[in-house]
């Protein structure tokens, strides 16, 4: 059972309004990714509502969504849980954007459309990290 990933469980939250964009990002991750678990949700209030239900080791956030945005959806999960990696995929190349998910310890920022190799490379690091994170 499980030799796989080490025993090590990993999860991911995908918080994105698009129904479209949401359903390959977790199409992606099912099939590159087998043995990391998703957890979706269409706004960031349910995205952080998700977060205290299943404790993600790792998140990929939208900026704009309704309810609650990005920013503060990884303001709060990073109040619960400090150690979360962030993967932010927006529409947005400004500048501001990614210094403020800089301060908040994006590991990447990915621009619409989404790059697929772009974003499995994101989640591999993440992996990595977390990983080296339970064997210290």
């Amino acid at each position: 059972m499980g030799t796989k990933s080490h025993g090590i469980a990993v999860s991911l939250l995908i918080m994105e309004d698009d129904p479209v964009a949401r359903m390959a990002i977790g199409r992606l991750i099912a099939i590159r990714f087998p043995d990391i678990a998703v957890i979706t949700a269409d706004n960031g209030r349910m995205g952080v509502e998700l977060f205290k239900e299943h404790a993600p080791e790792m998140v990929i956030t939208d900026i704009n969504m309704p309810v609650m945005d990005g920013f503060q959806a990884a303001g709060e999960i990073k109040s619960i849980r400090g150690d979360t990696r962030f993967i932010v995929i927006t529409g947005h190349s400004d500048e501001h954007y990614l210094e403020r998910f800089s301060d908040i310890g994006c590991l990447a920022y990915i621009i619409k459309p989404i790059n697929f190799e772009k974003l499995s490379a994101a989640i591999e690091r993440c992996r990595a990290e977390i990983r080296q994170g339970h064997s210290t």
